[in-house]
């Protein structure tokens, strides 16, 4: 017979002993339950565990247990000390109705663009039905470590929401102008305080949201999307353009996976199998079919519900970083959306095609003011566009300048003869001016709008106005190619008229036009100075539906990998 050690009972008493020490380290307070028999003693126990739970949770870096994290720990403690750690969302075993509306607003919370998993959804759904389905005496009706957890992530939770209506979740950007770009406590207590005085929720939440027309119309159109959007369905999404070449194949095959375009059992996919699948995903989705996998097939395998609404989300975002109120009058050039918009009194005055950036030269985001108008303007070209065009065709042939109409000068402004300058010599730059003269070949068209700006860039005319065609329309060195540059010229010259009417300086329109027939170069200092706004949006409403512009610089894509590649 085998031998089998025993425990004597000494042995078994200390080993219940070391259990006993080590299973009261393990439940901290909060970790347990609480069991409260009498209800009406409920809210003298929560205080207490409030508290507590709070200490604990701030040594732990927000961790409020093993699967809740607050984040806005700090700003809840606070807030809980001013008001002596009493409950704010429950009273003895009963949620209060202002709980009740914050848990209704949380379970919508996409219809304003925001995930309800950010403010412990699943969590406080699991609580609340535990209560509901509870009659018992010792039940979790009863746990006051089950009311204290509740009320912390309430709190968090409308502090999370009141910030991501306000400011959104995007960072601070120089180029916004949202004086609000990060929060006080004040602002949380606020906008708490005035929800427990007992004013509307919903009516406290929505004033903190912007107020910009195309925001509320994207917001508005939102619900709609939202009712009608499968977010069941989820599919690999594709990060491209890639860095790591493997991992893309890798997830590019699980995708075509999910497409049906290869069997679920295939185990190696080579690179014959991936072209055929892809193949027969652009023909079934319509796409140009060539068996190459690249941004426009990836486009269109990240266009499913889910992805869409973060896009929504993006660009909901991106109107709260924009000044809390915006001007009387301002320019306003989308730049995925190819279009430009005068805006006077939250109206559309005048709409335009415009010409943007290639990916490669793209159109930077900015804010300014218009400060000139130019009529037959010559062209400076910039020194990017020298070093990587001009520049390399000139070590090939000096005549390239003759051919494009160029003058090479110095900036003294003499001529310079080309074929007598050395230009094996070069490489960042060269000492000269390069100019594109006046006329109606100049590729700044007949008419310039230049702006203070840093990126040598300005709204004008253009020689190529057969490109207003285009459906895309990434296509200038940088700076933007303007369809409907006489409505904006003349509308600038009566604004200037009717803002100087008194003012010897002015240039009247009649001006302009007759300088424009006579093909005469002239600057027309702007006294209004009208806003400029270059922004990033690539969502819009139209017949009360959503269209989507497509991502010509990755910058949905940037964001969306920052800040919601979890979702």
């Amino acid at each position: 017979m085998k031998y089998r050690p025993t425990l004597s009972l000494h042995s078994l008493f200390i080993l219940l002993i070391v259990i006993g020490i080590n299973a009261c380290n393990d439940n901290k307070a909060g970790d347990t339950k609480d069991i409260v028999a009498e209800p009406e003693k409920m809210n003298e126990r929560v205080i207490a565990n409030i508290q507590l739970l709070l200490d604990r949770t701030i040594a732990d870096d927000g961790k409020l247990d093993d699967s809740t994290h607050l984040s806005l720990v700090n700003a809840v403690n606070q807030f809980y000390r001013q008001k002596n750690y009493k409950s704010i969302w429950c009273s003895n075993e009963n949620f209060l109705p202002v709980a009740d509306s914050l848990l209704l607003f949380i379970s919508q919370a996409k219809y304003y663009g925001l995930f309800p998993e950010d403010y412990h959804h699943k969590t406080l759904r699991s609580i609340a039905q535990r209560f509901a389905d509870d009659s018992t005496s010792v039940g979790d009706k009863a746990d006051a470590t089950l009311w204290t957890k509740a009320d912390l992530m309430l709190t968090d939770a409308f502090f999370q929401i009141a910030s991501h209506l306000h400011i959104g979740r995007l960072g601070v950007d120089s180029i916004y102008m949202n004086p609000d770009s990060t929060l006080t406590d004040s602002f949380y207590y606020k906008n708490l305080n005035a929800v427990i005085a007992g004013q509307n929720m919903t009516d406290v939440f929505h004033a903190l949201e912007p107020g910009h027309p195309s925001y509320l119309q994207l917001r508005k159109a939102t619900k709609r999307f939202v009712d009608s959007a499968n977010f069941i369905t989820q599919y690999t999404y594709l990060s491209y353009p890639y860095k790591d070449s493997l991992l893309f194949t890798k997830t590019l095959v699980k995708r075509l996976k999910e497409e049906g375009a290869i069997k679920w059992q295939t185990q190696d996919a080579d690179s014959a199998l991936i072209r055929a699948a892809v193949t027969e995903v652009q023909r079934k989705r319509k796409l140009k079919v060539d068996g190459k996998f690249g941004v426009q097939l990836v486009r269109s395998l990240n266009d499913y519900d889910v992805e869409k609404f973060k896009r929504i989300a993006i660009n909901l975002d991106r109107y709260k970083i924009l000044p809390k109120k915006m001007p009387e009058r301002y320019i306003w050039v989308n730049l995925p959306a190819f279009n430009l918009q005068l805006w006077e009194n939250d109206a559309v005055k005048i709409e335009s095609k415009v010409v943007v950036g290639k990916p490669i030269t793209r159109t930077p985001l900015l804010t300014s003011y218009i400060s000139d108008m130019v009529t037959y303007p010559q062209w400076t070209i910039p020194n990017s566009i020298i070093i990587k065009e001009i520049l390399p065709a000139l070590k090939r042939n000096p005549g390239y300048l003759a051919k494009k109409g160029y003058m090479l000068m110095t900036w003294e402004g003499e001529e310079v003869d080309p074929f007598i300058v050395d230009w094996t010599k070069y490489t960042k730059g060269i000492p000269f001016r390069i100019v594109q003269g006046s006329g109606d070949d100049n590729a700044l068209g007949i008419l310039k709008f230049n702006f203070p700006n840093k990126y040598s860039v300005y709204l004008h005319d253009t020689n190529q106005r057969y490109l207003f065609k285009n459906e895309n329309r990434a296509l200038s060195h940088g700076c933007v190619r303007v369809q409907e540059w006489e409505k904006l010229t003349y509308y600038i010259s009566a604004l200037d008229s009717a803002n100087y009417e008194f003012d010897a300086n002015r240039v009247e329109s009649d001006s302009i036009k007759h300088w424009l027939r006579q093909k005469e170069k002239h600057i027309v200092r702007v006294k209004s100075k009208l806003p400029v706004y270059f922004r990033y949006f690539t969502t819009a409403v139209k017949n009360n539906k959503i269209i989507f512009f497509d991502d010509i610089y990755n910058e949905d894509k940037t964001v969306r990998e920052t800040y919601f590649s979890n979702k």
